[in-house]
């Protein structure tokens, strides 16, 4: 048995087993599935007084969301089937909201060929039930949510608000339930969890711009954003309709963050011109901005679920110190963390009063593990695994590696290790990250795991670009697509060859999305570094990505203005465009692709594959059925993982 174990003296929380307990010392062999199914829990959430708790699980192959109370005694489940869920919250303590996204086909009128439509479904804890799709009790309204606003309990009664399309009836037609399309801008709906019954709180921006609200504690809208999405200048409006705020932002990066300390504020970003983001709190009644934790660095906001106020935040540095306005919470804060310091381990959600807090880790012999840390009785205690088929001894050591990229930029990256097998001339699997404003951290990652299982040292470098370390070094990433950020990653990997760790000639890139194209690049714009790359949902030409994305952003002059201040000079895109340089390629291609992809289109990897056809390089495609852009679905999932590793053993063998 694996036990954690640790006292914090302070709170003396007693941290319980991580994992049930395991007979054997070494790794026994998990089949390959295994990592690629969708975890056996894939999300939690707590109820508003931390006596309940619903978990999305699956159990004897069927996915359930379940309802848990006090004494983990068994209120409900519901049959959620083969949803792409993208998460679960309580509203009030009987409701929980699910929602989940579904891919449409559009016609011939509008910007974009696919649109990802999310869906809120509202579920009884104690009915049985499926429970009811928010609006779908409404002809006049698109039953599908277009932002998530919080939740609030109002008079009583818990109320959830989103983002709503309010179509228009049809002209010609005395039908009262024909209704269509009129335009892409969301009102404000609050929707009554308890009967269903809905109420429009606000309406939509003015044509050409976009809106944004904050909603009070009250249940009242405390602030308006709007921008013009041609110029990009911006207003923020307060309670009562006054302008609070006001600017300009030519590539649109402006927007409210959230209600400051107390809700007697508003926190908004701007841009600078060179992209440094810079954030300010300006009063509700109005007055001057002030500049907000402006030499602070900030790994994400604290904000209290049921108000929307602001209560803290969490430091970006490396000791990641939770920092709460009330000092006894961040002194709470601090022992709950250090309890899992030795893990990667994330505050999920608390109670307002923070006796309770839910907690996931993940790292070294953890494979995911979520805790209900009581701070009045002071224990923590693990009750959900997220891969039971994978225990300590099958999770590959994970260590975050220093080092320098060629122009002396300081990086860094996460090495994950074959379980039972020394650090000495390993193959390797380059893993870059997708986003590229993304990063990776020293936890449990499926795809690099499964790679490890298999015999291979997996590197997933946080190049220029990403989010790990200050704004700077996100801005060195403008511009640098196939070129620096992509020298950083073959940094990364003569850091391991030089201490001993790798192979540098048993090398493959694999990576999705951003890392797809750090994929490709890899063996087109460099070359005979890599003995193969794995392409999954890839740009693979960036001049395409742009008209795409500024199309469907409805030709927006801020969309053009902030992709090519990320993209640099237009006349330099075709020199880092893996498509143009398929001729190029030193090594086999494969490309995985969901059909459904409405990020990185399917014709991404098709014209790729063409054009590594007509150069005569070797290749192969491989489309997924009904995916999307985040494998979202477990048998498709399992399809790529499959055949990514075979092509990485094909041509790349572990022995």
């Amino acid at each position: 048995m694996n036990i954690i174990g640790r006292l914090v003296c302070a709170l003396a929380i007693t941290v319980g087993a991580q994992y049930p307990a395991h007979a054997q010392t070494q790794p026994k062999e998990v089949a390959l599935s295994e990592y690629g199914e969708l975890a056996n829990v894939e999300d939690v959430a707590l109820s508003p007084s931390g006596d309940r708790v619903a978990i999305v699980m699956t159990v004897n192959g069927a996915r359930l969301l379940t309802f848990f109370g006090p004494e983990t005694n068994l209120l409900g489940t519901v049959n959620v089937g083969d949803v792409k869920l993208r998460s679960i919250d309580w509203v009030g303590e009987d409701h929980v909201l699910m929602i989940s996204s579904q891919t449409e086909k559009l016609g011939m009128n509008f910007t974009t060929d696919l649109h990802e439509f999310s869906v809120g479904r509202i579920i009884p804890v104690n009915s049985g039930t499926s429970g009811d799709v928010v609006f779908a009790n409404r002809r006049e309204l698109l039953d599908a949510i277009f932002g998530y606003y919080g939740k609030r309990q109002v008079n009583g009664r818990w109320y959830a608000y989103f983002g709503a399309m309010v179509l228009k009836r049809n002209p010609g037609t005395n039908s009262r339930t024909s209704f269509g399309f009129d335009h892409g801008r969301p009102f404000l709906y609050r929707v009554d969890v308890t009967d269903m019954s809905v109420e429009k709180i606000k309406g939509p921006a003015r044509e050409g711009q976009s809106r944004d609200w904050l909603v009070g504690a009250e249940g009242d809208v405390a602030a308006t954003f709007d921008i013009d999405n041609e110029s990009g200048r911006w207003t923020i409006q307060g309670p009562d309709g006054n302008a609070i705020a006001e600017g300009r932002q030519e590539s649109g990066r402006a927007g409210m963050v959230g209600l400051g300390y107390g809700g007697q504020s508003v926190i908004y970003s701007q841009a600078d011109a060179d992209g440094t983001n810079t954030w300010y709190d300006v009063s509700l009644a109005g007055g001057p901005a002030e500049l907000f934790l402006d030499e602070v660095d900030v790994d994400r906001l604290y904000f209290d679920r049921l108000t929307g106020h602001l209560t803290g935040y969490l430091r970006g540095d490396g000791n990641k110190v939770a920092v709460f306005k009330d000092p006894a919470k961040s002194k709470t804060a601090k022992d709950v963390r250090a309890a899992f310091s030795h893990l990667d381990m994330r505050m999920m959600e608390w109670t307002s009063d923070f006796g309770r807090v839910l907690v996931r880790t993940s790292g070294n012999q953890d494979s995911g593990t979520w805790f209900k840390v009581d701070l009045r009785e002071k224990k923590a205690d693990a009750f959900a695994y997220e891969r039971m088929a994978i225990g300590p001894n099958e999770v590959g050591a994970i260590s975050t590696v220093d080092y320098v990229a060629s122009d002396g930029l300081e990086m860094d990256g996460i090495l994950t290790l074959p379980p039972g097998r020394e650090p000495n001339n390993l193959p390797v699997v380059m893993l870059p990250h997708g986003g590229p404003h993304s990063h990776d951290t020293a936890s449990f990652h499926w795809w690099a795991q499964a790679f490890a299982s298999r015999g291979y040292a997996v590197f997933q470098p946080n190049f220029r670009g990403s989010t790990n370390r200050n704004q700077a070094f996100r801005r060195a990433g403008y511009g640098e697509w196939g070129r620096a950020m992509q020298t950083d990653i073959s940094d990364g990997l003569a850091k391991l060859a030089q201490a001993g760790i790798v192979d540098p000639k048993r090398a493959c890139i694999v990576g999705a999305s951003y890392g797809g194209y750090a994929a490709l690049a890899g063996v087109t714009l460099q070359q005979d570094i890599y003995r193969c790359a794995v392409a999954v949902a890839p740009v693979s030409d960036i001049r395409k990505m742009y008209y795409e994305d500024v199309r469907a952003s409805g030709r927006d002059r801020t969309t053009e203005k902030s992709l090519e201040l990320q993209l640099g000079p237009q006349e330099r895109w075709d020199e880092v465009s893996p498509w143009k340089n398929a001729a190029k390629a030193s090594a086999p291609v494969m490309l995985i692709h969901g059909r459904d992809d409405t990020v990185v289109p399917y014709v991404h990897s098709h014209r790729m594959a063409d054009a590594l056809k007509d150069a005569k390089k070797p290749y192969v495609l491989v489309p997924l059925e009904g995916e999307d852009h985040w494998l979202s679905l477990s048998s498709t999932r399992k399809q790529m993982l499959e055949a990514a590793v075979g092509f990485v053993e094909k041509h790349n063998p572990a022995d």
